[in-house]
């Protein structure tokens, strides 16, 4: 037998005082913790509720020190600001400087501003007869300049300085212009036409036409042969062409696409309502303060004087309809004469105060048209019909394409060294397909829709699929349906479609596919000369600006660059804006983008004061996006700030800057931070301005260079931030 095995060890049994024992000793060590967890918590609150007194105390101080200097920084700023209106007065200098130089060039152009003119120059057009195409293309360089400077007179001009009678004067000889150059490109294709049998292609014995220069592009056929079987139009060396049906193909007729690169189609928009209240409301106060100013009689004066004064603001007055020009001169004559009549010491009071008035009403009219371009509208635009295009969420672009069906008219005749034409007195004549009464059984099968191949200039950037619409000439507008099998080769930038019936098409994409920006960045290139860049989902614009012009710089698409005709051309601000959309570079919020757009609005009043101070400072200074933007809420606005060093590559570290238009204050936190944080950063204070919180840890070079900066360009940088309006769209 084996060993025994042992028996495992008993467990020793607790006795009932034992465990009594073992539960005390757990409740103390229990109460004995949360007595210790309580102190420590009652300590760590004192601390934070003493550590928040002294935050706050600081925070009051802060304040407190913040509203005592506040008026004084206010008045400093408001010096500063003095640039704007300066701006303003020398852009009027410079437009009758402008006038003035085009009256001793005397080339032969009218001056767009004066009807005389004008109607001469359009009353000779009419009076020439038989122009070819080629003449009127030569022609219409000059109408099409004119019609730009018109425009741009209407966009440039402040509205005070424009009267209503002014506005519709310029606006009827832009459209007389327009309806004049339609009616000479018709004529002078009735011309052409006379001559198709003359200019009959070999092969086919049709006629074919390209005409083009940098405005315009004219192909035209001429169905010569009527030969059923030729239903493929297809213009040489060119995609562009017409699929026919048989009916037109038998048919005496001519097929017209004219493309003009401008689009003298979609009806014209003065202003913005809002423009118009807030233009109209300043320019009333100010007449009416210039009025009531100049009406009271100044003491020491002489009868002889007081009447004389009188008849000179009668006269005034009568002139306040004639060209803005005059108007211009009479301001600045009205400011040398008051310089000079300073002679009596008792005078030179009330003269002064004439002149602060006179600066006090053009600055108030200078932040008024500012505060319209970032004001936003409160009501939807409203489409009437559903297959209407609303203009306020699609822009067309790379012009009009007028498609169109000729009458062949009657062909002219060699007859012994004569040429004999019959001219029709109604002239050019369309023709109307399908017929509008027809008795076929099944019309669409027997005048089925027209394939039209249509060659996109490369003047348009399309980062979408472009959308084809035609014009309703009846409605004025334009509608979405009748085209259909829409297919784009964006390689060799060619467009196909059908449509139901020939007429103007245009091409339209999102005015907003550009919006929000990824991010922007505005840096100083130099004394008066600044870079702004904005990044969007497709793009990277960098836009060069320097005093009173701006500059495309480059274009990148997709991380690549992209040539444009626009590159390297240096315009105003106005021109250099309508220039980008035409090319489908729109990064210019109106305001109605708000509704197509997900954006974080901010206060306009607020808005302006930001950017206005940003421009006073864009000298000095990289302003740049951040991310904490989108956190505030519309009263206030975060950014990037940093002192830009000429001439180093390695520049300061970004801060982050916090401004709610009546107070500025630098934040702790940095941009990749996890959570938003209003604490102060360590060792700065509350300021009114950007320009004093900025002054605190700028160098004097810096605070030299913001100071001596040209006013054309501070100007010139704070009208291109209130139209990309970077901190709302971004």
């Amino acid at each position: 037998m084996g060993p025994k095995q042992k028996k495992a060890p008993t467990k020793k049994k607790i006795t009932k005082a034992e465990r009594l024992r073992l539960l005390q000793e757990e409740e103390e060590k229990r109460l004995k913790e949360e007595e210790e967890a309580r102190l420590k918590y009652e300590k760590e609150e004192q601390e934070r509720l003493e550590k928040q007194r002294i935050e706050r105390e600081k925070w009051n101080l802060l304040e407190k020190k913040d509203l005592e200097r506040r008026s004084e920084e206010l008045e400093e700023l408001a010096l500063l600001e003095c640039c704007f209106p300066e701006a303003e007065k020398q852009k009027r200098e410079m437009r009758v400087q402008a006038q003035w130089k085009h009256y001793t060039e005397c080339d032969g152009s009218p001056d767009p501003r004066i009807a005389q003119e004008m109607n001469t120059f359009i009353s000779l057009w009419e009076e020439e007869k038989n122009e070819t195409f080629e003449q009127v293309m030569e022609k219409s360089k000059l109408v099409l300049s004119l019609i730009e400077k018109l425009k741009l007179i209407l966009l440039e001009t402040p509205s005070c300085d424009l009267d209503k009678s002014t506005v519709l004067q310029y606006q009827g000889s832009i459209l007389r212009l327009q309806e004049l150059l339609s009616l000479k490109v018709n004529v002078a294709t009735e011309l052409l036409l006379r001559q198709a049998s003359t200019l009959a292609d070999l092969d086919t014995g049709n006629m074919e036409k390209i005409i083009k220069d940098e405005n315009v592009t004219l192909y035209v056929w001429a169905n010569l042969k009527k030969n059923p079987r030729y239903r493929t139009v297809r213009f040489s060396q060119t995609q562009v062409g017409f699929e026919i049906p048989r009916i037109l193909a038998t048919s005496n007729v001519a097929l017209r696409l004219l493309h003009t690169h401008y689009d003298h189609i979609t009806p014209l928009f003065s202003t913005v309502a809002t423009e118009e209240k807030h233009g109209s409301i300043v320019a009333e106060d100010f007449k009416e303060e210039e009025r009531t100013e100049k009406a009271v009689p100044e003491e020491n004066v002489s009868t002889e004087e007081a009447a004389d004064e009188a008849e000179q603001l009668k006269a005034e007055e009568e002139r306040e309809v004639s060209s803005i020009p005059e108007e211009e001169v009479k301001f600045d004559l009205t400011v040398d004469t008051v310089t000079q009549k300073i002679s009596d010491p008792e005078e030179e009071e009330p003269q002064t105060t004439q002149f602060e008035l006179e600066r006090k009403l053009l600055s108030e009219t200078v932040s008024a048209a500012q505060l319209c371009l970032i004001e936003n509208v409160s009501e939807m635009p409203e489409t009437l019909e559903p297959y209407e295009v609303n203009m306020c969420h699609f822009s067309p672009l790379g012009g009009v394409y007028h498609l169109e069906i000729l009458e062949l008219p009657p062909q002219s005749k060699p007859v012994k060294g004569w040429v004999l034409a019959e001219i029709r007195q109604e002239g050019l004549q369309k023709f109307t397909y399908p017929p509008e009464n027809t008795e076929e059984p099944d019309p669409e099968s027997a005048f089925p829709p027209i394939e039209v191949t249509l060659e996109i200039h490369e003047s348009a950037i399309f980062f979408e699929d472009p959308q084809v619409v035609r014009w309703d000439a009846e409605g004025k507008f334009w509608r979405s349906d009748g085209v259909t099998f829409v297919y784009y080769n964006q390689e060799n930038r060619l467009l196909t479609f059908s449509i139901d019936t020939l007429g103007p098409v245009t091409l339209i994409q999102d005015a907003h596919v550009n919006m929000p920006y990824q991010s922007w960045e505005l840096s100083p290139l130099g004394m008066n000369k600044a870079l702004l860049m904005v990044t969007t989902v497709f793009i990277e614009l960098q836009i060069h600006i320097k005093e009173t012009h701006c500059m495309l710089a480059a274009v990148k698409l997709k991380g690549k660059s992209c040539e444009l005709h626009v590159i390297g051309k240096w315009m105003t601000p106005i021109p250099f804006i309508l220039a980008l959309k035409e090319a489908g570079l729109n990064i210019f919020p109106a305001v109605y983008s708000h509704f197509y757009v997900v954006v974080n609005n901010k206060v306009p009043q607020m808005e302006l004061k930001a950017y206005r101070q940003m421009a006073l400072l864009s000298s000095a200074f990289s302003f740049g996006w951040s991310k904490w933007n989108m956190v505030c809420n519309s009263t206030r606005v975060v950014f990037r700030v940093r002192e830009h060093i000429s001439g180093e590559e390695k520049q300061n570290t970004w801060a982050l800057l916090m401004f709610s238009g009546d107070r500025a204050q630098m934040l702790k936190m940095q941009e990749e931070s996890d959570q938003f944080s209003e604490t102060l950063r360590e060792g700065s204070e509350f300021h009114s301005t950007l320009y004093h919180m900025m002054k605190d840890f700028a160098s004097p070079e810096a605070t030299e260079k913001v100071r001596h900066s040209n006013c054309q360009f501070i100007d010139s940088v704070c009208y291109m931030l209130l139209s990309v309006r970077v901190l709302s769209y971004s």
